[in-house]
């Protein structure tokens, strides 16, 4: 039995040693396109990482991320307002971990650089999860966790996927939309309010977890 408990804490540890992956910190970090700025999150910030931990350069037209730390990229001049449509297509270049980790868009970006800042994200996972989360400061609420859905591709055998991924924000409603499909609609008082975005208008962006690397094409509005 002792032999058995030995073997069931071993494993536990191993597999909370995954699940745990430490952020890493990629060489020749910092964020070299013209425009654009980013931020940690506040757990990896409390660590000492910074957004130079992670790189973002521009490569053939389109944007290639090499992420050490989770984090948000922006543009103070991606706007939407009203009615309006934002996507962009996300290749996951092979997994850096034994698990997937989430990469995606936000709408109602405000106050991104300061320590209130409102987002409202859908990020997509290699495994064919998806989940919609809000940040309101340090507040951070999963409106959905995880969900599966048909339209999400998953990582092949590389561990490589494709996904467009974005938002469609009309009639006081938000969708989440991969791939060309509402995964998930949301009535604006489910994103907007205490603790949750000021409004659907706003900056939009990119949003990725920890240890990623990624090619972010076509980001627009329309």
């Amino acid at each position: 039995m002792r032999i058995l408990s030995v073997l069931m804490v071993s494993s536990f540890v191993a597999t909370s040693a995954v699940a745990q992956d430490a952020d890493r910190s990629v060489a020749g970090g910092g964020i070299t396109v013209s425009g654009w700025k980013g931020r940690v999150d506040r757990r990896p910030l409390s660590q000492g990482k910074t957004i130079a931990d992670s790189k973002l350069a521009s490569e053939a037209g389109a944007l290639r991320l090499s992420i050490g730390p989770a984090a948000f990229y922006w543009n103070d001049a991606n706007t939407a307002s009203g009615d309006y449509q934002v996507k962009a297509t996300f290749k996951e270049h092979k997994m850096a971990a034994g698990h997937p980790h989430s990469y995606g868009i936000f709408i109602g970006g405000s106050g991104l650089a300061s320590d209130t800042e409102r987002l409202a994200y859908c990020i997509v996972y290699g495994n064919g999860t998806y989940s919609v989360k809000t940040f309101a400061g340090a507040k951070v609420t999963s409106v959905v966790d995880r969900a599966t859905h048909d339209a999400l591709h998953k990582a092949d055998a590389n561990g490589e996927a494709t996904n467009e991924i974005g938002w469609k924000v009309q009639g006081g409603k938000a969708a989440c939309v991969v791939n060309g499909v509402e995964v998930k609609s949301f009535d604006q008082a489910e994103l907007v309010g205490p603790e949750k975005l000021t409004s659907l208008d706003g900056i939009y962006g990119i949003r990725v977890s920890h240890n990623l690397e990624l090619t972010v094409s076509g980001l627009a509005k329309s």
